[in-house]
């Protein structure tokens, strides 16, 4: 018995012996093959990855004329498992002219694994960027004394003009979202955050190269590992041409100083803008350097919003400019004729119902019911179309027929601008006035619609894209300001035509009735040029002064520039619209503005529309 049990722990002793063997081959293998930690000690004991980043592509206007460039800068990159030895920290911060508390809150951030999610002691990590050419010769000297520390040399953008901040956009540190997106980037990289930095990101940043360079056993630099048979050349980003005519653009933000609003001109034959103006507005070069921060700070803060696109973010009523879509539409839907007349005594009056118009006269087919703006005829319009039912059976169907054209006039929905965060406006559908009405609704109910009020929202750049539409007689380009992609193609959601649901024929009669209110209706201040202008008013209803709104596009045969130009709280149209897009149409078709519109344009540019506010 006792022979047996002795027998039987035998092996089990045995056993244990062996399992504990195993799992120390299993731990070394572990450490040894399969842990990055220790792979990555071993190699940085003997190696340097340095990371070579290429030159940021440089952004041109239309004509050539230089915007974006880039300025040598200089980053502190720090390895921790090197300085953590003889490292003279007094020194370093006399260096770098920072004090010791700055010197601790840096690395401890740095170790922090949730504000830098790529930590590792054994590699590269960004302790200060962009130090200046002084600051950089200061501490190369003596860069000898501080162990673990490198320069890593860097390029900062630089912005030629203060204008065009909007459609430009900044570059700024990548946040811990942007390196878990995309794993091209680590702590310390550079980003586009807004504008076309940031939609062009991939095409602008180049692609990095990297350096292996051999180490002795005191970390100096030896030389290329394998005489850089391993090592991998940067690719410099690719330039952009800007579809912005900076001389336009400059103009535009000069004449709306002063102003909350937005002008945005468009090349009808391509799509290409030529300015997107969003007032107020700010300068670029303070979103550059180590105070971008601060400075985005006070932006963001401010009440005018001079962050906000209001060329794309901008969400208003259209006004009057918003009767052409609706002439073209019951035109093609058969509700007129072009002789079509509608009364008009004082406004649209029917059943208990009063729109007010302004006085003209009275009845008036379509040409001149747009060339004076009247209210009565677009309001009968919409009222006899939605209740057609002979037609399209029911309200709802008609009003969905109704939505449809305008969506394909490039309203209800973004237009796919080449820049982040435009909005849509706003399109009705009949979903939305069953349930606003419980489904008891008629043309009546809806009657603001058809001339750019109630429900209906749009962008300054909807609208401008309107007045292409109309210069093209029925088609557009989804509107874009990048003209040329350095070895590259641009997208070809730009260079496709967009036709409309209404018919070629029926444009002629609103390019009719815009240049009949240029010569002699709304926009006739556009009467003095020596170009064919055509023009549209827009008065926005709001709770405070109205909103002036203008689009147009000249010349009237082969149009060259369409515009649209919105100032909250301007009054008429014809008040602040029509001069500033006259002044726009004049700078980009003659090339420079004539000497009495030179001081047109000082006498805008001076002009303060009172907000409530004394800051400006």
């Amino acid at each position: 018995m006792k022979k047996y049990e002795y027998g039987k722990r035998r092996f089990v002793i045995g056993g244990i012996a062996t399992l504990i063997v195993i799992v120390y081959i299993i731990r070394l293998f572990t450490l040894q093959l399969m842990s990055d930690d220790y792979r990555a000690s071993a190699d940085s004991n003997a190696l340097l990855k340095k990371i070579d980043y290429p030159s940021r592509g440089v952004i041109t206007d239309r004509n050539g004329e230089l915007l974006v460039y880039n300025q040598p800068s200089y980053d502190i990159m720090v390895v921790m498992n090197e300085a953590k030895d003889n490292l003279d920290t007094l020194e370093l911060c006399r260096t770098l002219n920072i004090t010791r508390e700055e010197f601790d809150a840096r690395m401890l951030k740095l170790k922090d694994r949730n504000r830098n999610p790529g930590y590792s002691r054994y590699t590269q990590q960004l302790f200060m960027s962009q130090l200046s050419d002084k600051s950089f010769s200061v501490f190369q000297e003596k860069m000898y004394r501080f162990p673990g520390f490198y320069v890593q040399r860097r390029s900062i953008r630089q912005y030629k003009h203060s204008i065009a901040a909007h459609v430009l956009g900044d570059v700024a540190e990548v946040s811990p979202s942007d390196i878990e997106n995309d794993d091209y980037y680590i702590p310390g990289d550079y980003i586009g955050k807004q504008g076309v930095e940031r939609s062009y990101e991939k095409q602008l940043r180049g692609e990095k190269g990297i350096q292996i360079l051999l180490r002795d056993v005191h970390g100096r630099i030896k030389g290329s590992y394998m005489n850089g048979e391993h090592d991998r050349l940067p690719v410099p980003g690719k330039n952009l041409t800007l579809s912005i005519d900076y001389k336009l653009q400059a103009l535009g933000e000069r004449l709306i100083e002063g102003k909350i609003g937005s002008i945005v001109a468009i090349e009808p034959s391509t799509g290409e803008i030529l300015c997107m103006v969003s007032s107020p507005t700010y300068d670029p070069r303070l979103m550059v350097g180590r105070l971008r921060s601060e400075n985005h700070k006070v932006l963001s803060r401010d009440s005018w919003k001079p962050l906000l696109n209001r060329s794309i973010m901008g969400q208003y009523p259209p006004g009057s400019t918003f009767k052409t879509t609706q002439g073209l539409t019951f035109l093609s839907e058969g509700v007129v004729t072009p002789s079509t007349p509608f009364p008009c005594s004082g406004g649209f009056n029917f059943r208990g119902l009063h729109v007010g118009c302004h006085g003209h006269p009275s009845p008036l087919p379509l040409v001149p019911s747009l060339s004076t703006s009247c209210n009565g005829y677009f309001c009968w319009g919409l009222y006899y179309m939605i209740g057609n039912k002979k037609k399209y059976g029911t309200v709802q169907d008609a009003m969905n027929k109704w939505r449809d054209y305008m969506v394909s006039m490039g309203f209800g929905y973004r237009l796919g601008v080449d820049l982040p965060g435009e909005k849509r406006g706003f399109i009705p559908n009949a979903s939305v006035y069953d349930k606003a009405y419980r489904g008891s609704w008629n043309g009546l109910t809806i009657i603001s619609i058809s001339i750019g009020q109630g429900e209906v929202t749009a962008t300054p750049l909807q609208i401008a894209n309107l007045g292409a539409t109309i210069a093209n007689r029925g088609y557009f380009y989804v509107p874009h300001v990048v003209k040329e992609i350095q070895n590259d193609n641009l997208d070809t959601l730009y260079t496709r035509r967009h036709y409309t649901m209404a018919h070629e024929d029926h444009y002629e009669y609103v390019v009719q009735g815009m240049r009949a209110a240029a010569t002699g209706g709304t926009c006739r201040a556009l009467a003095q040029y020596d170009f064919d202008a055509c023009g549209k008013t827009g008065t926005a209803q709001n709770r405070g002064r109205d909103h002036s709104v203008f689009m147009g596009f000249a010349p009237m045969d082969k149009p060259k520039i369409a515009v649209a130009v919105y100032v909250e709280n301007g009054g008429w149209g014809a008040d602040y619209g029509v001069p500033l897009g006259g002044l726009i149409m004049e700078q980009y078709l003659k090339g420079e503005l004539s000497e009495t519109s030179k001081a047109r344009a000082d006498e805008f540019q001076k002009r303060r529309i009172n907000y409530g506010t004394d800051r400006r």
